[in-house]
């Protein structure tokens, strides 16, 4: 049984975000290097980081708002969990 969203852990979380943050960015054709200079960043750094919770790096919720509007999709679309 797969548990429910407010039963994750927060580490749990942040890899759901960083899968579906990823699985959106690739079906709007965009590289990492491409969305990050889109969000304003000068490197993918904390994109590829985050995306994997590498070193528990995640995104914040305006990172979150700027992926959304960049990406072109909702914002609650990085929180489904069947991805």
């Amino acid at each position: 049984m797969e548990k429910k969203l407010n039963d994750l852990s927060a580490d749990e979380l942040h890899k759901l975000i960083g899968r579906n943050v990823a699985r959106l960015r690739k079906e709007g054709k965009l590289s990492q290097l491409e969305l990050s200079l889109e969000m304003g960043n000068k490197s993918p750094s904390l994109l590829s980081s985050a995306e994997v919770y590498k070193n528990k790096r995640h995104f914040n919720i305006t990172q979150l708002h700027k992926i959304a509007k960049v990406l072109n999709v909702n914002i609650c679309d990085f929180f489904e969990e069947n991805s």
